[in-house]
């Protein structure tokens, strides 16, 4: 009798699975009834008029599409279990949100960075944009005021960057290329990527790449001070 490959996910594992996937259905179900979750559980800059303090948590379980949960819940389906074997439950969980939070920190610096490139402050004066009247400059502002950074994929990359760094020798494959590549050159290469979308803000570009990176940079940080190895005997 085959078994289920389900059969082998770790208790912490599943159960963010499931409350990913309850996240995105309830979302998609309320907004039929006109209630936006986007609004209240993404998470928005700081000092925006639509930031809430719940969103630092809650942005993690928000998806905007399909691909987006699909994705991102594949690799924690992948990778997780093995990471949550080696680290333990209670270790796994405060990895993941360790770096999802840091993943945040990391994106909302940056957008500090932004609005004081504009304005010379972090903050705007009675959160209104409005006396901006540069075009440039207005619409900037209001991209970081009113978008909303969502999903899991902060803490994804962290799982990617822990997995890489606990087992870079194993071997992965990679649809579309026919060679298994090591795990430390395939994750290094993928991090690499997200900085050269992060820096080169390119045009039409909804990936808030810096967010990956913070989830990379946490984890990588938790890591050591955990001074985390990989069993001689597995794998």
């Amino acid at each position: 009798m085959n078994q289920s490959p389900f059969a082998s996910i770790t208790p912490v594992v599943k159960n963010l699975l499931i409350i990913n996937v309850l996240f995105f259905i309830g979302s998609y179900v309320l907004e039929r009834a006109g209630i936006n979750l986007d609004v209240l559980l993404s998470a928005f800059y700081f000092n925006s008029p639509l930031f809430r303090p719940w969103q630092v948590v809650t942005y993690m379980f928000m998806h905007a599409n399909f691909p987006h949960i699909f994705f991102n819940m594949f690799a924690l389906f992948m990778f997780g279990p093995t990471l949550e074997y080696i680290m333990g439950p209670k270790r796994f969980l405060q990895y993941y949100f360790i770096t999802g939070i840091g993943a945040l920190a990391l994106q909302m610096l940056v957008q500090a960075i932004e609005v004081h490139g504009v304005i010379g402050s972090f903050t705007v004066a009675n959160r209104d944009i409005g006396p901006y009247v540069n075009y440039a400059g207005f619409n900037k502002l209001k991209e970081i005021y009113y978008g909303i950074t969502l999903g899991a994929s902060g803490s994804i990359f962290g799982l990617l960057l822990a997995f890489g760094f606990l087992f870079p020798n194993v071997e992965m494959m990679v649809l579309f290329i026919p060679v298994p590549i090591k795990a430390k050159y395939l994750i290094g290469g993928y991090i690499v990527l997200e900085l050269i979308g992060g820096f080169g803000q390119f045009a039409g570009d909804s990936v808030a790449h810096f967010a990956h990176l913070g989830g990379a940079l946490f984890g990588f940080l938790l890591l050591k001070y955990w001074r985390m190895q990989r069993p001689d005997n597995f794998y």
